[in-house]
């Protein structure tokens, strides 16, 4: 059984990265990629070997550990002109992958410098700024659209998913547009090889919010009743998400500037090349120079292929939201939301006379004031 989507020597890489974590349900991740459990155990044996690609047939190993001080001069402006925009670190990262002995960041400094390789455009992309992590993979994944831009014929609008703790880029796929029916077929497909993480955040624009403030959409009711948490950032403060605001910036230096696209299958090759590079290959700053794929972990939690039914407690009143987004409770109308119209919500007591808790499988959406019938769910 073959690997599906994307890439065949990209999905091979990632399968064995993930393969080797310690205490990796192999199965589970053939099932997740697509592949038998031989073609599985397959190439977590190949990947021992030195040098191996993932190609159908091996090469050689394009590099000897032993150098001379001109080769690894050559070596150094090798990986610069493959990596226009990676600094001296990142370079001295790489090459200490297969050297034993590899020059100072210092000096790989003055070797680009020297072959008129540093530039202003690189220098810009260092951020200063020390951003809060969270404690594990998967407790908390990024999601946005990066801008829009032309491509052949129509626009393209690049979708991304980040995790947060260890930067691993989830998703990179290139869109025709920002509509529920287009995300949330790639969401599944994440789904389905990474598993489900704890909570997503994401800004407030279409499709997983709107103008007029409303947090919940089709999407973020479906995420909710799948069992993934959801936050939004606030207003006007990107910072919020911005572990992937930054990952947009390095999308566009390292791929996107002074590149045209035709159509969006060749966007969406570039797309999976890149991505492959930034998880496995590319040394993260923020990550002490280790890649993104050292510190990821897939979830255990695996997505749902048949929706689940809420469960509610016996004290629970549930009422199913009319199309409209009414919830009518004892002759009394509330407005909550067009996005749960057709959803079973549970109506809860709480402690303080009249009033009661409004949920939905996990979230808790608001409260109403049976004794102020007519205005919305707080």
């Amino acid at each position: 059984m073959p690997f599906k989507v994307g890439s065949k020597m990209s999905n091979r890489r990632e399968f064995v990265t993930l393969a080797r974590i310690e205490g990796a349900n192999i199965r589970e991740l053939c099932r997740r990629f697509g592949v038998s459990p031989t073609v599985g155990y397959k190439w977590i044996e190949r990947s021992k070997q030195d040098g191996e690609t993932f190609e159908d047939r091996s090469r050689k190993p394009h590099h000897s550990p032993k150098r001379t001080e001109d080769g690894i001069e050559q070596l150094v402006l090798e990986v610069r002109d493959a990596h226009p925009v990676w600094n001296a670190r990142k370079i001295r990262r790489v090459l200490q992958r297969t050297l034993t002995v590899v020059p100072a960041a210092s000096t790989i400094g003055q070797i680009l410098k020297r072959h008129g390789r540093i530039s202003a455009d690189a220098s810009a992309l260092i951020h200063p700024w020390q951003r809060f992590e969270h404690d594990a993979p998967n407790d908390l994944l990024q999601m946005d659209f990066k801008g829009h831009f032309q491509i052949g014929q129509g626009r393209c609008f690049p979708l991304t998913v980040l995790d947060d703790h260890s930067r691993y880029s989830m998703l990179l796929e290139a869109c025709e547009n920002e509509r529920t029916e287009t995300v949330q077929p790639h969401l599944i497909a994440m789904f389905r090889r990474y598993g489900l993480p704890w909570r997503m955040n994401m800004d407030n624009g279409n499709p997983w919010g709107n103008a007029t403030g409303d947090p919940y959409t089709k999407l973020t009711v479906w995420l909710i009743r799948i069992g993934v948490a959801i936050s939004h950032s606030r207003p006007l403060h990107p910072q919020t998400n911005g572990k992937d605001e930054r990952f947009h910036r390095t999308l566009k230096a390292e791929l996107l500037s002074n590149h045209y696209y035709a159509s969006l299958a060749e966007m969406q090759r570039a797309f999976d090349a890149w991505r492959d590079i930034y998880n496995q290959d590319r040394p993260h700053e923020a990550l002490g120079l280790e890649v993104p794929a050292f510190r990821y972990r897939p979830s255990v939690r695996s997505y749902p292929e048949v929706l689940p039914v809420p469960e509610y407690g016996p004290d629970d009143r549930v009422h199913k939201l009319r199309i409209n987004g009414m919830l009518h409770v004892n002759k009394c109308d509330f407005y909550l939301s067009q996005a749960f119209s057709g959803q079973l919500l549970a109506v809860r007591p709480s402690a303080e006379d009249g009033v009661f808790t409004v949920h939905f499988f996990h979230k808790q959406l608001g409260s109403i004031d049976l004794r102020h019938p007519g205005s919305v769910v707080r």
